[in-house]
This record gives structure tokens, sequence and C-alpha cells, in this order.
């Protein structure tokens, strides 16, 4: 597995490289080094709000489990979680720290912690992909160019192994096999507790318009930094299919992949490709930064073990 990884990191690294290297990375330099000032703050405030509302999310989520966080304990915890994501493969070791770090000691104590981050992870990804996905299909529609080939066949693959993995579960809750049947049943009224009972959809579905719209918005700002603002139909439509291409496992944080999502839609707007590759680098640069803050719980249980 560690090998894989490895080829999978070398792989997304070298395609970002690939795509600097391809699109005037003299363009790409200029660009970034000339970055709007007050587009990059507004940008790394985005960052915070992005966590915080996360944070409270994460934090109703395991409410409704039965797990109760402080606000502080969620928003520290969920920064540490988000820089870690930002500088590890997978986009989910931050994840799994913010589930051992609230795990309660004995029989199943990760159990539930498990079941927050997951659900809350699922509560998110779950609008960004109606988003996207309406964002598509409605582009032709909305007096947009046609989807580069390639990216579309991209993502219709994608799709369609999103699509396979989602029936699969549904299946599996629906005729649960036997041996996995009580499992699946505490499953399902866990499911239930989080999203559908007293109304839970509505504070779910708040929070994740919310966040979903402060990431689309903060690569806008991205790009109009680097001075290719783009048109309200980005928001719903190209920068959907960017952000899509940093859930794939094999890189970090999108890096590389994102770029060339990218590069090939800014065009679609009048723009050179170059100017995508700035913009998504800005974007991931402002992530990154913006967790920044993470570092201090880093900090922290580095000198916990210190004092032990």
């Amino acid at each position: 597995m560690r090998f894989l990884k490895l080829i999978g990191l070398s792989a997304a690294f070298a395609l970002l490289i690939a795509v600097i290297l391809r699109f005037d990375p003299q363009r790409i330099a200029t660009g970034l080094a000339s970055a709007d000032p007050s587009y990059v703050g507004a940008g790394l405030l985005l960052v915070q709000v992005q966590i915080v509302l996360s944070a409270l999310r994460w934090r109703f989520t395991a409410a409704r489990l039965g797990q109760h966080l402080s606000v502080g304990q969620a928003i520290g915890d969920y920064y540490l979680g988000t820089l870690l994501n930002q500088l590890l493969p997978g986009g989910v070791a931050g994840d799994a720290v913010r589930a051992v770090r609230n795990r309660t000691y004995g029989d199943g104590g990760w159990k539930v912690p498990a079941q927050a981050v997951i659900f809350e992870r699922i509560a998110g990804q779950g609008v960004f992909f109606l988003i996207a996905t309406v964002g598509v299909m409605l582009w032709p529609l909305l007096g947009g160019a046609m989807i580069p080939e390639e990216l579309l066949h991209l993502l219709s693959g994608f799709a369609l192994i999103v699509a396979g993995l989602v029936l699969v579960c549904l299946l599996l809750l629906r005729f649960p096999p036997r041996r996995i049947r009580p499992q699946l049943e505490r499953l399902k009224s866990a499911l239930a507790q989080v999203f559908l009972q007293d109304g839970a959809w509505i504070m779910q579905t708040l929070f994740s318009i919310v966040i979903v719209a402060s990431y689309i918005a903060m690569f806008m700002l991205a790009s109009a930094a680097i001075g290719s603002p783009l048109p309200a139909l980005a928001a719903v439509t190209a920068i959907p299919l960017c952000l899509l291409m940093m859930l794939i496992p094999a890189t970090i944080a999108g890096w590389g992949a994102r770029e060339a999502a990218a590069a090939a839609l800014w065009p679609l707007f009048g723009y050179p490709a170059s100017d995508g590759v700035a913009a998504s680098i800005l974007y991931g640069i402002l992530a990154l930064v913006g967790a920044a803050p993470g570092l201090a719980f880093i900090f922290a249980a580095l000198l916990k073990r210190r004092k032990r």
C-alpha cells in the first residue's frame, strides 16, 4: 500500500509540474506574484469561515449521536484535521485524527466519534456533488461552452464510480446480508438520527450550502486576484468541477489534478489556460496558509509528549 501511495503521489506531483511547464510558466509566476492583496486577504478570511462552520457542523452531527463537543474543542480539532488533510495524501488523515482525539476509553470508544466524522463529511460532499452535477447538466442551457471531451470522460468515469458506490450502499441498507444485519440496522438508525429526525436535515443542509458556497467563492477570489475574474456561471460549473478533482485519493489536497482541470476549463471563459493554473495554485496556497493555525495544536501535542 505504501508503494502504491508513493506511486500515486509521484504521479500527482509530476502532473502538477507538467501542467505548469506546459502552460506558460512565466505567465503563471507573474500572475501569482501580482495577485491582488485584497482578494488574497478575503480568501484567507473565507478559509476561517469554512473551518469554523465545518467544525460547528461536526459538533452538531456529533451531538445527534450523543457525543458532546465544546465549541472550542471542535474548532481546534477541525483546524488540526484540515491542516493534516492539506499536507498528507488521501485527504482523510486529518479526519482520522479528529476521530481518534475524541474517542472514549473502553469498548466501542471510537465508533461514535468515527461515525460523527464520516457523517459530517458525507453531509458536505452530498451538497457538493449535487451542485456539481446540476451545474454540468445545465451548463449548455445556461449559455456555456462545451466541456472539453477529455475532462468529460474523466468526470463521467468518476461519476460512475461514485454512483456505483452509492448504489451498493443503498442496496446493503435495504437488503442487508444476515451476518451484518444488526450492524447495518444500527447504521440506519444513526443515519436517521443525524440527517432525518427532528428536522436535522435543515441544519445539515444550511451548514453544507454555506460551506460549499465559501469554497466556490474562494476559488472565484483566487481567479480574480490574478486578473481573471470569472462570470457567475463559473460558480456552478467550472469551479465545482475543479474542486471535484480534490477528491481523487492519489493526490495531496488535489494538487496537480485540480490545476489540470482548471487549465482545461478557464479557456471556456476567454482566459488562457495558464490563468486557470495560476488561480488553482493560488487557491491551494490560500487553503494551506489559512489552515496554518492547526500548527498550534501540533506543537501543543509535541510539548505534551516531551513533558511525559
